[in-house]
């Protein structure tokens, strides 16, 4: 049975300060990501996974007496990448940032969640798309009240789901989709009527083996 103080103590145990700098190589191919359910990849797929752009999220955890929900957004339909689509608030990683500080810059500019409120609980692995983002994300708790001003020029929802909800390996189903001409996998956690898929449900997936590995 799920546990939100277990899963605080997880994650302090097993989650990392930050990233080795083989994370940060472009040309380096990751484990984690879009093409780990979609191998083998060709050549032409293979390509696009480098050079990798960086970006950094941050995955917040509400408390709310003894339960927990993650924090999640559903991006603007006017948006270049992604649009429309559920994630955590997170960005492109600017020149001289590291992705802690890049990620507390975009959750303060999407949805006005001062980085003083957020307690860093640690860093799991980066997850690369196959729109070509290497994506770094931080677990953070945050405690209410909340006084969230989202950007509706790049958010146009922010909402919680129940963190034993994510946290439930029944709840990872695998979809199918066709993308260029070829049909994919990727992990999807309807919850609602909210369609948490692609990167996001991937690296919650991702986190839930960082914290429950060999358990499932």
């Amino acid at each position: 049975m799920f546990s939100v103080p277990d899963f605080f103590a997880r994650a302090r145990e097993h989650l990392r300060e930050g990233w080795p700098d083989s994370d940060f190589d472009p040309r380096a191919r990751l484990e984690n990501g879009d093409h780990r359910l979609n191998q083998p990849l060709s050549a032409a797929e293979a390509a696009l996974f480098a050079p990798a752009r960086p970006a950094a999220v941050l995955a917040p955890v509400v408390l709310r007496g003894d339960r927990a929900f993650m924090l999640l957004t559903q991006r603007a339909a006017s948006l270049r990448d992604h649009s429309g689509q559920i994630a955590f608030p997170g960005g492109k990683i600017e020149a001289g940032e590291s992705p802690l500080e890049a990620a507390l810059r975009e959750a303060e500019e999407e949805i006005g969640l001062s980085r003083d409120r957020v307690e860093i609980l640690g860093c799991f692995d980066p997850y690369q798309t196959s729109t070509g983002f290497r994506v770094f994300p931080v677990l953070g708790l945050i405690k209410p009240p909340l006084d969230l001003t989202p950007d509706r020029t790049e958010v146009e929802d922010v909402f919680e789901t129940p963190l034993e909800f994510l946290m439930d390996p029944a709840n990872h189903q695998r979809h199918k989709k066709m993308w260029q001409g070829k049909q994919r996998q990727f992990f999807a956690m309807p919850w609602e009527d909210r369609y948490i898929w692609g990167a996001t449900a991937g690296m919650i997936r991702n986190l839930y083996e960082r914290l429950y590995s060999g358990e499932a």
